[in-house]
């Protein structure tokens, strides 16, 4: 049993949000800080240089979803200072395979993203066995809110979940529109990394710092996940 890690998605546009984020979360307990995609797509390399800068001892998160051109993407996100980056499962397996080499060549930690699969154990256990550290087990926000704005049924990453924990051997993150008690409740479902980030702490349509005390609320995920 892995012990919960607690992450939070900077899924800002704003560096200097994002910073300011950042530094809140690290004093309310977490452990992994993201750069959020938003963030890489306004920011760059330079969001990763900043958070590094700012957070030397925390390990930070590139979520690049590479789709091509594995080995160079992932290299840059860790010259520039990231611990773990982000491949996804339906690019072509030479990629996923590229982004495990750079990986161990550059000694971070390669997160295989299941997001948009149609049998997503199936994609978690392929990505385990071509040597990825961790899954994360994705419902993506065009799909879920897609769905909802036409009537359809609530998706979340519980719907498969559990069928994911048993398809792998490595750790589990569970991320796409969980409520606070769902992704407190993530580590006893077999998923320990707890990603807090849109709609929890950031807004998810202006992705701005979302209203309301953001550091009692992680103080308060935090302690209840290590309880």
């Amino acid at each position: 049993m892995h012990s919960p890690i607690v992450q939070i998605s900077l899924d800002l546009i704003d560096l200097d949000e994002a910073l300011d984020t950042a530094l809140i979360a690290v004093e309310a307990g977490v452990d992994w800080l993201e750069a959020g995609t938003p963030l890489l797509l306004a920011e760059g390399l330079r969001a990763v240089q900043a958070l590094r800068e700012a957070f030397p001892d925390h390990p930070i998160v590139a979520d690049l979803k590479t789709m091509d051109g594995g080995y160079l993407e992932a290299e840059m996100m860790a010259r520039a200072g990231a611990t773990h980056v982000v491949v996804m499962a339906r690019a072509h397996p030479e990629t996923i395979k590229a982004v495990v080499k750079a990986g161990r060549d550059y000694n971070i930690k390669v997160m295989g993203d299941n997001m948009a699969c149609d049998d997503k154990a199936a994609a978690s256990r392929m990505m385990e066995d071509l040597g990825v550290d961790y899954i994360v087990h994705h419902t993506g926000f065009d799909e879920r809110n897609g769905i909802a704005a036409t009537g359809g049924p609530r998706l979340s990453p519980l719907d498969e979940l559990d069928s994911v924990v048993r398809a792998v051997n490595i750790p589990v993150q569970a991320v796409g529109g969980l409520t606070i008690e769902e992704a407190i409740e993530m580590p006893k479902r077999g998923a320990p990394l707890v990603v807090i980030g849109a709609p929890l702490a950031i807004d998810s349509y202006s992705f701005n710092v979302a209203s309301g005390d953001l550091m009692a609320l992680l103080v308060e995920i935090t302690r209840r996940i290590r309880e």
